[in-house]
């Protein structure tokens, strides 16, 4: 499945609803276009001093993030992969827990150039950073070493832990990515409005979090959860697939903001909400 794949079927907006009823909801051939509905729909005011923190993820009907395989990508539909798409083109940095990033196969980021022109408008870099959580000091080979954007476009890496690492694994990262692009943060266990924190002074203010559920849970237990951007997907796993959030309960409470319906085509059945995290 492609990243940028066409919208495959008719996506209705159901909530906020039109006049009453739902409607129609146009979608360009690039994603992330100004004039596409899908980028008003997911666009957000520039944060004023702090972060402004997405998480976004795809889920079943009987709530599992993976498929059978224990990837995302097992369960995504190509509206899904538009609006990852999309997202991530919004994005000063995607936060990613190392584990999730191995799993999923991920590697430096890149956004088409049409979006790089968009985003060097609006005074982003071409492409968002990839920050991996690490309590063990272990990055994924697939992210390679380069810090910052190289020729083709690809955003940098940054390694986000904590100094329980210890010197050895602390001396390694930055000699692979470069001692600006280590961020400590606590002493025993990563200190994530810190680390938060420090991505937004580095010039990193819009943080998009893709999981894993551990990570994303921690983040929504610390209280840096701003908006929840939930894919479900019209499938059923069972088994022991993870849930979105992982970790100790805890009590949120959210507002819907927008929810769409897709019909027809491979999309059929998609569901997305954006859900905004009250305060």
């Amino acid at each position: 499945m492609s990243d940028d794949a066409p919208v495959d079927g008719v996506v209705h907006l159901v909530h906020p609803p039109a006049a009453g009823a739902s409607r129609v909801v146009t979608t360009s051939a690039d994603a992330g276009d100004p004039q596409d509905d899908l980028a008003r729909l997911y666009a957000h005011a520039a944060p004023s001093g702090a972060a402004l923190v997405r998480g976004n993820l795809v889920t079943t009907v009987d709530g599992a993030v993976a498929g059978p395989d224990g990837s995302s990508r097992s369960i995504s539909t190509p509206l899904d992969q538009r609006v990852l798409v999309l997202l991530r083109s919004l994005a000063d940095v995607v936060l990613i827990g190392a584990g999730t990033a191995r799993v999923e196969g991920y590697g430096r980021l890149r956004v088409r150039p049409a979006l790089r022109t968009r985003r060097r408008e609006l005074g982003q870099a071409p492409a968002p950073t990839l920050a991996l959580v690490t309590r063990s000091g272990r990055l994924p080979d697939a992210v390679g070493s380069p810090a910052a954007e190289d020729a083709d476009g690809r955003g940098g890496v940054v390694a986000v832990t904590c100094a329980a690492v210890g010197p050895d694994a602390l001396g390694s990262l930055r000699r692979r990515l470069g001692a600006d692009a280590v961020v400590v943060a606590g002493d025993d266990e990563v200190d994530l409005p810190a680390a938060v924190a420090a991505l937004a002074d580095r010039g990193l203010p819009r943080v998009l979090c893709e999981g894993g559920p551990a990570l994303l849970g921690d983040v929504a237990r610390a209280g840096l959860l701003d908006e929840l951007c939930l894919t479900t997907s019209p499938a059923l796993v069972a088994g022991d697939a993870p849930r979105a959030l992982g970790g100790p309960a805890l009590d949120g409470r959210l507002r819907l903001a927008h929810l769409l319906l897709a019909t027809g085509g491979e999309d059929d059945g998609t569901v997305l909400a954006r859900w905004v995290v009250r305060r």
